[in-house]
């Protein structure tokens, strides 16, 4: 189980004598299609049954194999204040009880058949997987459809995984002091979202979920016209559609609340911290608040994304990028640098930089550079060479995306829960064609600014000031 910024044998049938109601027997169903709305994108079919669940098949023969996922459109920045965590709580706790499947049974079935599970929790959505023989693909569904609506918590198991969690952050985030200056740079650089809050929550946070804030969880967000169900493989929809009709089409909708705004207003001034924690070498975090696809309530948010994941490329993609040429080989300011932006989102997000100085260069001497280098960017010329690079390196990760039926599926997930089209991807080369270098460059000068920049200065302990860093 995870915390999201994603192998096979064919064997007979399993005996089911500690969970008779796991039936996965193919004549044991109708064929009926209950009235529902469907659409094709390519080869990808789409359907949206009478209770809302959303259905996409992908038929990828390459492997005898099915990838099964259910995305729940819930997410930490759903959370309110003081109950941060419970979604990834919740996902531990779906590995549970269920009922007429107990958390033995579903291991012991999952592995009989040589398949792999997991889940994995982010700030906008939850998801869940089982990948098995093609032939075995129905196991999963009922797995899926069973706990959807039959999940077992007793306060027992939640006290036992609570300790589990509590020992999660510890490993991943208390003890590990850039993750830990990560959740500080969050909290500052979003004040406003959601989204700057910690996914796996705070300790006292943790520690106080209880059994029945978690049920409540459950009642409220795990229904059928909150999910996405994607099945991708050695499948295809006139075998699959029966037998998701079979295990959710009998699962009753949910009335969803009232979600909690994403936004973060943008350009608010320079904002610059210290986080002192147990580390030898200094560095910084550095994010601007930029749009992304999702980003809906700004203006031509769609050709901007892709003009900063282009820029990001730029700067970023590679030994022949800007920053990897000029402030770490040429002008050796850095020892290490790095972009993170993701396009994906429900709304707008972070262009985050990330960098260690080389000794003998301050903090505010790096970060200058860096804001130097993208001032070069966003001012002066881009070169044909660049263009060409930073579209090819974004289309080549696409491609070998493409090798992968758990990528293919994830992809389609969380375009599903994010409210993108589902051929966003595919037409992704069209679109970046159509983004020029001018295009890159306003977007540069629009928000990679230092008035829409949040720094954090990551400091040893023992250090006094950001001065002693030189």
């Amino acid at each position: 189980m995870k915390l999201m910024p994603l192998a096979f044998v064919i064997g007979a049938a399993v005996g089911l004598s500690a969970c008779q109601s796991l039936d996965h027997t193919q004549n044991a169903i109708s064929t009926t299609k209950t009235p529902s709305t469907q659409a094709e994108h390519h080869d990808i079919y789409t359907q949206t049954l009478k209770n809302g669940l959303k259905v996409i098949i992908k038929q990828d023969s390459r492997a005898p194999i099915v990838m099964t996922q259910v995305w729940y459109d819930v997410g930490s920045s759903d959370e309110p204040i003081g109950k941060g965590g419970i979604s990834h709580f919740l996902e531990h706790m779906m590995f549970k009880d269920a009922k007429g499947v107990s958390h033995d049974d579903y291991q012991r079935l999952i592995s009989h058949f040589g398949g792999e599970l997991n889940a994995f929790t982010s700030d906008e959505f939850t998801a869940y997987y089982e990948s098995l023989p093609a032939n075995q693909f129905p196991l999963a569904l009922q797995i899926e459809a069973n706990r959807m609506n039959n999940l077992i918590l007793t306060a027992e198991e939640v006290a036992t995984e609570k300790q589990v969690i509590k020992e999660e952050r510890r490993l991943t985030t208390d003890d590990k002091p850039t993750a830990k200056a990560h959740e500080e740079f969050l909290a500052i650089a979003l004040p406003n979202s959601p989204k700057g809050l910690p996914i796996i929550g705070s300790m006292p946070e943790i520690e106080a979920i209880t059994v029945i804030d978690l049920q409540n969880w459950y009642n409220q967000w795990y229904a059928p016209n909150n999910a996405t169900l994607v099945l991708v493989g050695d499948i295809d929809p006139k075998t699959a559609l029966p037998w998701i009709e079979k295990y959710f089409g009998t699962l009753k909708p949910s009335s969803l609340p009232k979600r909690t705004p994403l936004s973060q207003p943008s350009h608010r001034g320079y904002t610059q911290a210290n986080s002192y924690q147990n580390v030898k070498v200094p560095s910084l975090i550095m994010g601007f608040n930029v749009p992304t696809l999702g980003s809906h309530t700004i203006k031509n948010h769609t050709k901007e994304a892709h003009a900063l994941s282009l820029l990001s490329d730029i700067a970023d993609g590679g030994l022949s990028a800007r920053f990897e040429r000029h402030l770490i080989r040429k002008l050796q300011i850095l020892n290490s640098v790095s972009i993170r932006y993701n396009m994906l989102s429900k709304s707008d997000d972070l262009f985050t930089i990330i960098a260690t100085p080389r000794e003998g260069v301050s903090l505010a001497d790096a970060e200058a550079a860096i804001l130097a280098e993208l001032n070069a960017i966003t001012n002066d010329q881009i070169t044909d060479d660049e263009l060409t690079r930073s579209r090819a390196g974004l289309l080549s990760s696409l491609v070998f995306a493409n090798d992968s039926i758990a990528k293919q599926a994830s992809n389609l997930g969380a375009l599903s829960v994010l409210g993108l089209p589902l051929d966003t991807l595919d037409t992704l080369p069209k679109a970046l064609d159509k983004v020029s270098k001018s295009d890159i460059q306003a977007v540069g000068k629009k928000y990679l600014t230092k008035d829409n920049l949040t720094t954090v200065y990551v400091l040893p302990k023992n250090t006094q000031s950001p001065s002693n860093t030189h």
